[in-house]
């Protein structure tokens, strides 16, 4: 009996829809890398989120694999170009996620405007404050969308209704204006948005992207969205943006690290700085998590994998 191995949570959906193609499910969204190890020889498919690193020495033990399905976007997990040469086919689903994620990044940038969670936090201890607590409406406002994907798009999609002009940068697309999208260089996106949000992959061109260099080029002290991946933006750079108002505000749904149980003292130290700040609003990756998402992703897998045949 072919078999997969499933080592994420996912949802039922995907687990029944293997089983009714004659798969034999190994259901371990605990699993660990040594374990995988030892039980990927005689796999032909895996289904992986970004828990696990699929790397060169995991897929030479996969004598069997043909197949790695990844739930949601961003590949820089699997050692893609030594499964190509094994013939190992690696798919994503980003198309199953991409409006939680552009949800999540408006909710952000809504919450941040208009001071919601700080205000609601106020509250909580007892204090009304009003004038302080002014908001910003985006309505008319330029976006600066640096990364022009699944979701990149669906959050210019969501913000149409607002009025708003959008700069789009993307490194591997072009011709793709639209009404209020605009083609970017990355140097105009800098100089003319009021909001700038990150929808790009961890690669090596955009590690720590948001680096001193991009934050020093920004013209209008926009506010900063990421829910990408957590080393896009190098964490000490955005802090010092911050602290010299280079930057209005920053909403992050991802963290350089975010396994919080291993932190060094330095690490700690900035997080609590960032948690103390009124203008900074964090979340724990949740962007591309809802329970919509969690099935669509298994549908999509489904349907790119083509079990029928």
């Amino acid at each position: 009996m072919k078999k997969v191995i499933i080592t994420a949570k996912v949802h039922g959906y995907l687990i029944s829809s293997f089983s009714q193609h004659g798969f034999e499910v190994v259901y371990e969204p605990e699993i660990s890398y040594t374990e995988l190890s030892e039980k990927i020889v005689d796999c032909i498919g895996l289904i992986v989120t970004t828990r696990i690193h699929i790397d060169k020495e995991l897929l030479k033990k996969a004598k069997q694999l043909k197949w790695i399905g990844r739930l949601g976007s961003g590949m820089e997990m699997i050692d893609l170009e030594f499964a190509e040469t094994k013939g190992i086919k690696c798919i994503s689903s980003p198309e199953g996620n991409r409006n939680a994620v552009a949800e999540h990044a408006l909710g952000m940038l809504l919450s941040l405007t208009n001071k919601i969670a700080l205000s609601n936090a106020q509250i909580k201890e007892g204090k009304w404050i009003r004038e302080e607590n002014r908001g910003i409406e985006i309505s008319e406002k330029t976006v600066g969308i640096i990364g022009y994907g699944n979701t990149g798009e669906a959050l210019a999609g969501l913000l149409e209704s607002f009025g708003i002009t959008v700069l789009a940068y993307d490194k591997f697309r072009v011709d793709f204006s639209n009404g209020y999208v605009h083609e970017s260089n990355l140097e105009q996106l800098c100089k003319y948005s009021n909001i700038i949000s990150f929808h790009v992959p961890l690669t090596d061109d955009t590690f720590h992207m948001g680096n001193k260099k991009f934050f020093n080029s920004l013209a209008l002290k926009p506010i900063i969205l990421n829910t990408s991946r957590g080393k896009v933006i190098d964490q000490k750079d955005l802090i010092e943006a911050l602290k010299e108002e280079k930057i209005s505000a920053a909403g992050l749904d991802v963290l350089e690290n975010e396994n919080v149980d291993s932190y060094t003292t330095t690490e700690k130290e900035q997080l609590d700085w960032l948690l103390e700040r009124p203008d900074v609003l964090i979340t724990p990756h949740i962007a591309g998590y809802s329970h919509e998402a969690f099935l669509n992703m298994a549908k999509v897998l489904v349907q790119k994998l083509e079990l029928d045949k």
